[in-house]
């Protein structure tokens, strides 16, 4: 029986969801392709402060977390996800040309900010689409093929950007303009290759998607599947941390950026097969061995004294990312019903965009307080609770193989 799901997972997913996959990695290489660049260049082109910086990139992300909620509610009740999408991608695109333009911190701040809203907008529909389009027994399949894609656009942004910079010196513009072309083209994807499917005619309509009898729909299993999402997203901080610790090493300033260039390549080619895997053998295992990857690489940066040692935490830590995020989207579409899947992503993208901006802070007080060791060991037992959790879970329900 398991035969089937195997062929469907690895080559027979919908074209819808390999279309999705497209539109996210066009849409992160023109993000990072500035997101890379922006915080050189306002400080060094704009003679901004890094406490503006922060601040900027507080509110910016701030502003996608809490604006996923409401995007995410909106869909379940329209009954449509695909529009929400396109506007959030569009919103997005159209950001683009004011980054190489902008003369003024005002303007850069707006387009920053509409940029998130655009992220906050699309990010919750999106991934309910992509659980209505894709098969039930290559959900871990297909939310992991969109997560490879993703990090493919996670990587080459930067890259694009380095290689511009190498030729043309000191053109931030140049490196901004060029970045316009995929941001338009996922939008010219989305609109032109993605199908929404029907909406089932047994299904129920929602009213009031963010009311307590709609919220109170949610299972005990989409539950533990939160409590374990944040908890996990505590013990993952930003990948900021990993650049301060390859810098803190010894690394040369001109070879930091490979840190996460590495970790997301490790990232990209680990997601797809996890979800393919998830969904011959559980959601649950793969989630453990993700948690288990993340205790090590927070060890290995914790404790190495080597250069060598601290570049084997982050690639532990891509692993990691590839055997877990694709996997707990998988379990939240799993776990929520069909006609709330888009406040399910919403819930769930809120609460661990708060658990990672808290994570954030205390490792950096952490860090800043008792050094890097402290930040690390500290993200090392957050893993081993969200580990111990899982059992939790397991116990309630909430890792089904397929539905």
């Amino acid at each position: 029986m398991k035969e089937p799901s195997t062929k469907i997972a690895a080559r027979q997913l919908p074209s819808g969801i390999w279309a999705l996959g497209f539109v996210s990695m066009l849409m992160d290489i023109s993000s990072e392709m500035i997101h890379a660049l922006l915080p050189i260049y306002l400080v060094t082109v704009l003679g901004t402060s890094t406490l503006t910086v922060g601040v900027i990139e507080g509110i910016a992300e701030a502003t996608a977390s809490i604006t996923k909620i409401f995007s995410g509610a909106l869909s379940d009740w329209l009954g449509k996800r695909k529009v929400l999408a396109v506007i959030g991608y569009g919103l997005a695109a159209v950001t683009k040309p004011i980054f190489p333009l902008a003369t003024t911190i005002e303007w850069l701040v707006a387009a920053r900010f509409i940029d998130r809203l655009g992220k906050g907008i699309r990010g919750a529909p999106r991934d309910a689409l992509l659980a209505d389009i894709a098969p039930p027994d290559a959900r871990g399949a297909s939310f992991g093929l969109r997560q490879a894609l993703d990090n493919i656009g996670a990587f080459s942004g930067p890259l694009i950007a380095i290689l511009v910079l190498w030729l043309h010196p000191g053109d931030f513009s140049l490196v901004f303009w060029i970045a316009v072309l995929p941001a338009f083209l996922s939008v010219f994807f989305l609109m032109a290759f993605v199908e929404e499917p029907p909406r089932p005619a047994a299904l129920r309509k929602v009213k009031m998607p963010l009311s307590r009898s709609e919220i109170s729909q949610f299972g005990a299993g989409f539950w533990s599947v939160i409590a374990v999402g944040v908890v996990f997203t505590l013990a993952r901080f930003s990948e900021a941390f990993l650049i301060l610790r390859a810098q803190q090493s010894g690394m040369q300033a001109y070879l930091i950026p490979a840190v996460l260039v590495v970790m997301n390549i490790v990232y990209s080619l680990a997601a797809y097969p996890a979800g393919v895997l998830s969904d011959r053998i559980g959601r649950g295992g793969i989630l453990a061995a993700g948690l288990v990857l993340l205790v090590m690489a927070d060890l290995a940066l914790g404790l190495s004294t080597t250069l060598l040692g601290v570049m084997l935490g982050v690639v532990l830590w891509g692993l990691h990312m590839g055997l877990t995020q694709g996997i707990l989207s998988s379990m939240v579409a799993d776990t929520a019903p069909p006609e709330l899947r888009g406040t399910a992503f919403g819930v769930f993208n809120l609460l661990t965009g708060i658990a990672t901006l808290i994570a954030s802070v205390v490792a950096g007080a952490l860090w800043d307080s008792a050094g890097y060791q402290a930040t690390f060991l500290a993200g090392s037992i957050f893993a081993a609770l969200a580990l111990a959790g899982l059992g939790l879970l397991k116990m309630m329900g909430g890792t089904p193989k397929t539905k």
